[in-house]
């Protein structure tokens, strides 16, 4: 690791709501592409249900709200043109000798990091996920300024902890993965890119054949959960329940605030396609955030005992249920309106 003369990259960092459409957006952004990250998500067609008993996180279903990590980069640079140069190191200190000389060629870097390590997160705070990713953009005695898009603003990183974020153990382990931008297109046809990114969330959504994906899977979680207070015991009942509201509301962005997020995206689509009716669809998405809102909230007390007497097993199926039919709705109107 070079230790020479301070590295300052002007870098223009913007918070965001999701690492990964935060980062790319940004990277994008500095070379010269101006991109929203609700763009980003949109075309990269980020936007997912799926509930897969089968696959266990802590003992317990998974549940996923949006598409396997990564999808989206791959996605959203392919429609847009960009091509991204990644690297991957077994060795940490050829790791950190690669990022600085890319750091001292005026390059910002992405890096995919365990989020548990990065120790400008306050601890009661950090939890063991190793796809985090963040932009270095300089460095100064011994740390490196780091654009965390989760972050108001760019915070320090000693280069200790980097290290060992950049090669945390365990499940989907970074292996000291690092990106930047290689190439960039001299203009992007967004509403190509918009297009397909709509297309391939409706058809996730509303097409895929297994029961347990897209608005089918929203419908089989409730059928699931109505079943619990029979099938499990109070215990039970709630660690199932609560690792749904966990997978929702703190993994990521969660159901809520992909759908948010995905609301901002048809805002920004209506002109480009040339269809207002989009806004009309992102006022709707905005109150299926809502609704799965109330889900989680009524979720988590029950989960703590705190419930009122409407407020059920039943009830919370009642509400996906409700979901499920409206977000059905929207997406087979959203089809019909690209198709066109």
């Amino acid at each position: 690791m070079n230790d020479g003369a301070p590295i300052e990259i002007s870098f223009s960092h913007r918070q965001s709501a999701h690492c990964e459409t935060g980062v790319l957006s940004n990277l994008i952004s500095h070379h010269g592409l101006k991109i929203s990250e609700a763009m980003v998500f949109g075309i990269g067609a980020g936007l997912f249900f799926g509930y897969f008993p089968f696959v266990r996180l802590n003992n317990l279903p998974l549940t996923a709200y949006r598409i396997a990590t990564g999808g989206i980069m791959r996605r959203a640079t392919k429609r847009l043109g960009v091509r991204l140069q990644w690297e991957k190191f077994k060795n940490p200190v050829k790791a950190m000798d690669a990022l600085d000389r890319k750091l001292e060629a005026g390059i910002p870097v992405g890096c995919r990091t365990g989020a548990y390590w990065l120790s400008y997160f306050p601890r009661r705070y950090r939890f063991h996920f190793n796809m985090h990713n963040v932009v270095a953009i300089g460095k100064n005695n011994g740390s490196y300024r780091i654009s965390d898009p989760v972050l108001p603003e760019p915070v320090d990183c000693p280069a200790e902890d980097l290290v060992k974020a950049r090669f945390a153990k365990g499940i989907m382990a970074p292996k000291g993965r690092m990106y930047h931008v290689a190439e960039m297109p001299q203009s992007a046809d967004f509403e190509k890119g918009v297009r397909k990114g709509i297309k391939e969330v409706c058809r996730s959504m509303l097409s895929v054949p297994a029961p347990f994906i897209g608005t089918k899977g929203i419908r089989y979680l409730a059928k699931k959960i109505e079943r619990w207070p029979r099938k499990l015991d109070d215990r039970s009942a709630a660690l199932h329940l609560g690792q749904i509201i966990r997978m929702q509301e703190e993994i990521g962005t969660g159901g809520a605030g992909f759908r948010f997020i995905y609301a901002a995206f048809l805002q920004e689509a209506a002109p480009i396609l040339n269809r207002p009716e989009l806004i009309d669809l992102s006022a709707q998405m905005t109150e299926i955030g809502d609704r799965w809102r109330d889900f989680a909230v009524i979720g988590a007390r029950i989960c703590k005992k705190r419930a009122s007497e409407m407020e059920s097993y039943a009830a919370l199926s009642d509400i996906l249920r409700s979901c499920a039919d409206l977000e059905e709705l929207l997406f087979r109107k959203l089809d019909g309106l690209v198709r066109r």
